[in-house]
């Protein structure tokens, strides 16, 4: 064996800490170069809130309104709602104008005053970025990020545009309705997976494989379907997805706090006589954790493309919703490992007969991210689900019989 005599009293107590200094040296400088290869420099946390909506809300629980104490932002739906129904119309505004972050994000505050709020509190995002988009003391490409999300906020402001919830914090969250939310009987909702954030909440070129693209794709298919059914869609990013396919991906924390979440949007929505939930990729992990304690109204849970649900079957969703399946031949998602193991993997196929979900024919849809596709068979059948034409639907091949029993 050779020996390196030399090297001995380096790892004495006095060589243990110049190791240790040196290591943590190292990582410094890599965390340095990590955060100025993507432009998120210490100048950000100096100069912008890094949670504007946490520190909005903690204004809110400060303050009165009229000389009265105002309710807590986060209390039941049942509770906000009936705190605005004691406001008059300029009232309400006041508020909506004055905590734009909070009104916009409260589940129970009027719809339209939600978006009235969001407008705003996107119009101060909007400023922020466009003063980072010309700061010098930002790396080229932090520079080049805050134009991106300056024109993703500025293009969310659009006329006509129903921006239900929206907070910058982060990667960012949103979400955007299609139809009356207000007036809608049936009402749908899209819940997407990985690499959701507010960069990618739309799309111009794919456009049907962001969340905005689904859900304005079955807006429109639920129409056709039957044109006189009212109907809205949400496109639902208002979760910390997972970035990529690591660990996060792997896991259900995220799934977790975004099921919370997802309950609350669905205790919160206008009364409908049926909610159905379509949850692509990830987004089936949340609704799988988000099942159990729906409330029952939400009659349909519709997954594509899914890694598992956190579930062994259907039964151990404990849900009444009926629990409708589907995947492409071509997705990638078939080769993931349906299995769950210290926490990782999201357990059984859906799409496994054994599992209990009917399933649906996916014709025409193009791989993992192609579901919402116009024309194709899968759109059409999450459209006849939506609006609650169940008989009409297209089963996949392995479930003939997916609509037996259906009244």
């Amino acid at each position: 064996m050779t020996s390196f005599s030399g090297l001995g009293p380096s790892f004495g107590s006095f060589g243990f800490l110049q190791s240790t200094a040196w290591r943590a040296a190292l990582a410094l400088v890599v965390v340095f170069v990590m955060l100025t290869l993507t432009g998120w420099t210490a100048i950000r946390g100096h100069q912008e809130d890094a949670d504007p909506l946490a520190t909005a809300k903690t204004d809110w629980r400060h303050s009165t309104f009229h000389g009265d104490r105002l309710p807590d932002p986060d209390a039941a739906p049942a509770r906000l709602r009936a705190f605005f129904a004691t406001l008059d119309r300029a009232g309400r505004r006041d508020l909506a104008d004055r905590y734009p972050l909070v009104v916009g994000n409260m589940n129970g505050a009027p719809v339209d005053l939600r978006y009235r709020a969001n407008r705003t509190a996107l119009d101060q995002a909007r400023a922020i970025e466009e003063r980072r988009s010309t700061d010098r003391r930002l790396t080229p490409v932090g520079r080049q990020d805050a134009g991106r999300l300056m024109h993703r906020f500025e293009s969310m402001m659009s006329k006509g545009r129903q921006i239900l919830a929206f907070d910058p914090a982060g990667g960012g969250r949103a979400a955007e309705v299609f139809g009356d939310l207000d007036t809608a009987r049936r009402v749908s909702v899209v819940v997407p997976g990985v690499d959701t954030n507010l960069t990618n909440f739309e799309r111009t070129t794919r456009a049907t494989s962001a969340p905005v693209g689904m859900a304005d794709a079955l807006y429109g298919a639920e129409r056709a379907v039957r044109p006189h059914t009212r109907t809205a869609v949400i496109a639902w990013a208002d979760y910390t997805a997972p970035a990529g396919l690591g660990v996060e991906a792997a896991t259900g924390q995220l799934a977790e706090a975004g099921a919370v979440r997802l309950r609350a949007l669905t205790r919160a929505l206008p009364s409908a006589d049926a909610v159905a939930l379509f949850c692509h990729s990830y987004g089936s992990v949340v609704c799988g954790l988000a099942a159990r304690d729906l409330p029952s109204n939400v009659r349909d849970i519709a997954v594509a493309g899914s890694p598992g649900m956190r579930a062994a079957n259907k039964a151990a969703l404990d849900t009444r919703a009926r629990l409708w399946a589907m995947r492409d031949s071509d997705d990638w998602i078939q080769d993931v490992p349906y299995l769950e193991v210290g926490g990782l993997g999201h357990g059984p196929d859906p799409v496994d007969p054994a599992f209990g979900s009917r399933l649906l024919s996916a014709e025409g849809a193009v791989g993992h991210a192609g579901y919402f596709t116009p024309g194709a068979e899968s759109l059409r059948n999450f459209a006849k689900v939506g609006v609650g034409a169940l008989s009409d639907v297209r089963c996949a091949a392995d479930d003939a019989g997916c609509v037996a029993g259906l009244a």
